[in-house]
């Protein structure tokens, strides 16, 4: 088994125990989707930990946007409950680069991918730029931040 769900499971008993209500519905909610995850497909299989962070990242990014939209309609609330979950979730999760780091990330995919095409990549190899910079970056960075940061290197 994963040890980052066994590490859910384990918080959950914790949280339970605590009473934290809060931290408590959001590994709840955490554990659903991961078990949605594992049964998703033509068989049922167990998830591997960085599939469990792929589906913790999802998660995280529903509550940010839940919280937005929540904002957005004046339901501070609401908005205030799901930045609660979120950084609960963002609790079990690597820590994000920062700019700096992801930039030099994103210099040394660019390099290698100007290696192998023999010059400097072109807006139509941003795609090959993209892969190399994902697997250097490993969840430690949203998509967003990435391509922006690629897009910036290449122009």
């Amino acid at each position: 088994m994963a040890e980052l769900k066994d590490k859910l499971k384990s918080d959950l008993v914790v949280a339970l125990k605590a009473k934290e209500t809060t931290r408590l519905g959001t590994l709840r909610m955490v554990l659903a989707a991961v078990s949605n995850e594992e049964v998703a497909g033509k068989s049922a299989r167990e998830l591997t930990d960085e599939e469990v962070q792929r589906v913790l990242t999802k998660e995280a990014k529903k509550r940010k946007e839940a919280a937005e939209a929540f904002d957005a309609a004046g339901r501070a609330e609401q908005a205030a409950a799901e930045r609660a979950e979120a950084e609960i979730i963002s609790g079990y999760l690597p820590a994000q680069l920062s700019d700096d780091e992801l930039d030099e990330l994103v210099s040394q995919a660019v390099a290698e991918v100007a290696e192998q095409v023999g010059g400097a990549p072109t807006q139509k190899q941003m795609g090959l730029v993209m892969k190399a910079a994902n697997a250097k970056v490993a969840g430690r960075a949203e998509g967003g931040r990435v391509a922006a940061a690629v897009r910036s290197r290449i122009n």
